[in-house]
């Protein structure tokens, strides 16, 4: 809650620490140390499963993509807070049947320092591995490991109980340790419904702590939060309470789910989305309650929103929060796969979701059933078919013909996505898919080999679009957008392509009952316009397209989506003379052994924009000539 690199501005400008004012607490200079009465652990999320063939190990130099942050009243509870917040399918530490088993195998990733080590060690003590010897081997303090150690102990006793028997005194333990319910569950054999309800019989919430950088020796004037459980407080007159800091309003509210760690297909983008979103909500007279755990964002500053909690975006967290705030709604479209695979939890809680329904999401988000609604509306897409096995999908292949473009459903930055070009190699993806997604839905469709990718993005009021983009991809279709350079305008589209593609995004987001933003990506071959896919929610071009032509549209989205305005409200009037490209940036030199190739499955980790006066200008004429190479820049 200190705020560093504002502190340090002033101080180079000529000001002393004791002529500052600590922004926290309104009432003290910015000479006070921070004090703190919480524990915050920082955990890097990589992603080596990008990087095929990339060597693992960690050294000195710098391989992850993002970090996640956790608080809590302990340093086991922010462990488990932070890992519940790197969205790698872990619920915590242990607990999920996911761990290591095998002996050599633990060994030798505690001997070369892991990306998943901080797991490993859990592993280690649960296979009974000697505290002494993980020490040896690892040579980290005994005191982490005793606490991870006493995590396992906890663990081992609640897994004597069922759900019925389990004593109020080792739940609030268990609790006040981080596990999570889904974790509890796991240990009970019994639903993580099951184990909410008996907390909540037992009293055993959630109560939010204030970030005031003074362990409440003074006031604190800014609302950032970070949860735990507390014992309960009895009063001399017999009563019994927990202490909250978080002081619920009988104002409107909003909350605004944040995108969780930055990976790749899953960046900045859409933390520049959740802040404007935020501040447009506000200008709403909404109060404006922002959830991420994201340390290197904007919208984690405690200036951003009216309350902010520090908080892992999973699905037991926001649940809290929403039963403790109960705001008018949750805006979901802002960020991201993280915020967007939460959608069908809140609409089966009776949660509103603001903007596009979660059917209509849902409905995007599998393959499948978006096909066949672009059927329904005589819209051109790929010819395509459905495989739920490896069976069927060599089934569709004789229908469909090579070379095939194999796709999963509810993925991020075209995870598991892939072309295949003989029956050998469609075997030997879908059954990896399907190992790595269970249940899942491939869509397989007929790739357009030499074809022409775009993507428009645009926002639906329910009634009327806006198109607020329309950009070309330098390189061919088959290249993920995200790794594509692309123009703003199109460089290369006739007036009866672009045509199509104005009609096709106006169908398509109505047909969606699109109430928001809309994503819509298209293949262009001999003059004919088909569907990739669609996305009706923020893309991460939409940062992109609002700084190339000076707009706020996502600000004019987030009015839609409340119903706050149509867009007959907004005077649209964007400005761009010549071209704004985008351009990928990739670390590759971080992984010197991995194929370079691009693909369907995106490998970028930034981006950059980059505006030119005319097609003549030698930087498009560079990055066109190399458009087929494949390769990082």
């Amino acid at each position: 809650g200190y705020p560093i690199a504002k502190i340090a501005t002033k101080l180079a400008m000529g000001y002393s620490l004791d002529e500052l004012e600590n922004q926290i607490t309104k009432s003290t200079s910015a000479y006070f140390e921070p004090t703190l009465d919480y524990v915050i652990v920082k955990i890097p999320r990589w992603n080596f499963d990008k990087f095929e063939g990339s060597d693992r190990t960690l050294g000195l130099q710098m391989k992850s993509v993002g970090e996640v942050m956790g608080i809590g009243r302990s340093f086991q509870e922010a462990l488990h807070k932070a890992t519940q917040s790197l969205e790698i399918k872990r619920n915590g530490l242990g607990a999920d049947g996911k761990g290591y088993k095998d002996y050599e195998l633990i060994l030798e990733k505690l001997t070369h320092a892991s990306w998943d080590r901080v797991f490993v060690i859990y592993d280690a003590i649960q296979l009974g591995i000697p505290l002494s010897r993980i020490h040896e081997i690892t040579k980290i303090d005994m005191w982490f490991l005793k606490q991870f150690e006493e995590l396992h102990f906890l663990e081992m006793e609640i897994s004597k109980y069922n759900v019925e028997t389990l004593p109020k005194a080792l739940l609030l333990e268990a609790k006040q340790k981080g596990f999570a319910d889904r974790q509890i569950a796991h240990m009970l054999e019994c639903y993580e419904s099951e184990v909410h309800k008996q907390r909540v019989s037992f009293d055993i919430n959630r109560v939010f702590k204030l970030v005031d950088t003074c362990a409440a020796e003074f006031k604190a004037e800014t609302p950032y939060y970070y949860s735990t459980f507390e014992e309960e407080i009895e009063t001399p007159d017999g009563k019994r309470y927990v202490a909250n800091d978080s002081v619920v309003t009988d104002k409107k509210k909003i909350v605004v789910l944040g995108s969780g760690p930055n990976r790749i297909g899953q960046g900045i983008e859409f933390d520049y989305c959740c802040v404007h979103g935020v501040l447009a909500a506000a200008e709403c007279g909404y109060e404006t309650i922002m959830i991420n755990c994201n340390p290197e964002t904007v919208s984690t500053d405690f200036d951003t929103a009216h309350k902010l909690y520090f908080e892992p975006v999973f699905w037991e967290h926001i649940y809290d929060i929403i039963r403790h705030e109960k705001p008018e709604g949750v805006i979901v479209q802002l960020g991201g796969q993280t915020a967007l695979k939460l959608a069908e939890k809140l609409d089966k809680y009776g949660i509103k979701i603001m903007g596009t329904s979660f059917k209509a999401l849902d409905l995007a988000e599998d393959r499948g059933s978006f096909s066949t609604l672009l059927q329904e509306n005589n819209i051109p897409y790929p010819d395509f078919g459905v495989a739920t096995t490896a069976d069927e999908a060599l089934a569709l292949a004789d229908e469909l013909n090579f070379p095939l473009l194999v796709r999963p459903s509810y993925v991020l930055g075209g995870q598991g996505m892939k072309i295949v070009i003989n029956k050998e190699e469609l075997e030997e993806h879908v059954v990896d898919l399907l190992r790595k997604i269970p249940n899942n839905k491939l869509l397989l469709d007929h790739y357009l080999d030499g074809a022409i990718e775009a993507e428009a993005d645009a926002i639906c009021d329910g009634e009327d679009v806006y198109i607020i983009g329309i950009m070309e991809h330098i390189e061919p279709c088959g290249i993920h957008s995200g790794d594509s350079n692309a123009t703003l305008p199109p460089f290369n589209l006739g007036e009866f392509v672009m045509q199509q593609i104005k009609d096709h995004t106006r169908k398509i987001a109505l047909a969606l009952n699109t109430v928001g933003l809309i994503n819509i990506q298209f293949a262009i071959k001999d003059d004919m316009v088909y569907i990739i896919e669609a996305n009706p929610r923020a893309s991460r071009t939409v940062p992109f397209i609002s700084k190339a032509y000076g707009e706020p549209y996502v600000n004019y989205a987030t009015k839609v989506m409340l119903g706050e305005k149509t867009l007959k409200d907004f005077d649209f009037n964007p400005q761009l003379e010549g071209f704004a490209i985008k351009q990928p940036v990739f670390s590759f030199n971080k992984f010197p052994n991995v194929n370079k190739n691009l693909g369907p499955e995106m490998k970028s980790t930034g981006e950059s924009i980059l505006f030119i006066d005319s097609l003549k200008d030698d930087e498009f004429y560079d990055l066109y000539s190399r458009r087929k190479m494949y390769l990082s820049k």
